[in-house]
């Protein structure tokens, strides 16, 4: 008795739908993958280049307050030293005042990290929802 080549047919067909599927899904779970570390480098990169301009900036304006700040008390150091230093420390308070506040709600707004990689998620499980 030879065993027929259809006998065997719906099980191999099965079997290759199941690893069609697998391979299907583990594509996808991949390809989502690579979106997210492209999104994580992306960010990684913008934060660091972002820092480097802070710090020059911060450095240069630091450098600039300094000398504006012993500008002004020179000129005014026979008649009005006193009143300038502390028109100048409330000044620099006001700025730091204003300068937190705004780092605070820029701390407290919602990040868009990864973004781009929940909506795609979505969009899959819309198109693996059965009851669309």
């Amino acid at each position: 008795m030879e065993a027929t080549p259809q006998a065997g047919a719906p099980h191999s067909g099965l079997l290759q739908s199941l690893r069609t599927l697998l391979a299907t899904l583990l594509d996808a779970v991949r390809t989502r993958g690579e979106l997210l570390q492209v999104e994580f480098e992306e960010e990684r990169l913008r934060i660091a280049g972002i820092t480097v301009f802070a710090l020059a900036a911060f450095f240069f304006l630091a450098l600039a307050v300094l000398l504006l700040s012993l500008f002004l008390i020179l000129l005014f150091w026979d008649s009005h030293r006193v009143m300038v230093c502390g028109l100048l420390a409330l000044a620099y308070f006001l700025t730091g005042i204003v300068c937190a506040l705004i780092a605070r709600q820029r701390l407290r707004a919602k990040s868009t990290l990864f973004a781009a990689s929940l909506a795609e998620l979505a969009k899959d499980g819309e198109r693996l929802d059965p009851s669309c």
